[in-house]
């Protein structure tokens, strides 16, 4: 368990990073193509394609991180009607959900990043990217995400057997 924390720690400050250097990216490609059609009249297709083409590979691997923190969104009605020894219950449901989704989003993301791989896709921008580097997204988002979801189910797993331990 302590080896899984400190993976899923460098994890998520990776993950954090890259969100901070891709928002950086993204919004330094749109001021310098505004810039440069003010300046010139004309500006850079590049520019204003690469932030979407981004975007993916700032939403999936933040997946992980986000969850363990409790800022995906989320319905907490039932917290408020059921015992806390249910709700220790719900987490562990919710969580092994989370890890079962992942490994099934993971699964078809590694074939769509395969299929475009072996298909050899570039996208039609002007930017020579190959379509497969997008897809490679999804898998490893949803493994970080497998990852968190494992430590989190350990954890509530944890938490159930021991009525003591407080919540934090």
């Amino acid at each position: 368990m302590r080896v899984l924390s400190k993976l899923n720690n460098f994890l998520s400050k990776l993950a954090y990073s890259l969100a901070m250097l891709i928002v950086a990216i993204m919004v330094t490609a749109l001021s310098l193509s505004a810039i440069t059609r003010y300046i010139s009249g004309t500006g850079y297709d590049w520019l204003i394609e690469l932030p979407p083409i981004l975007v993916c590979w700032l939403v999936f691997p933040l997946l992980g991180p986000i969850l363990k923190e409790g800022n995906h969104i989320q319905v907490d009605f039932l917290s408020s009607l059921v015992s806390s020894n249910t709700n220790k219950f719900i987490k562990i449901f919710t969580n092994l959900t989370a890890f079962i989704a992942s490994l099934i989003f993971f699964k078809a993301g590694f074939d769509a990043t395969m299929l475009y791989f072996r298909l050899g896709q570039m996208m039609e921008l002007e930017l020579d990217i190959p379509i497969w580097w997008m897809y490679l997204s999804f898998p490893v988002g949803f493994v970080i995400l497998a990852l968190f979801s494992i430590e989190m189910t350990i954890q509530s797993i944890v938490d159930a057997k021991n009525p003591a331990r407080r919540e934090t």
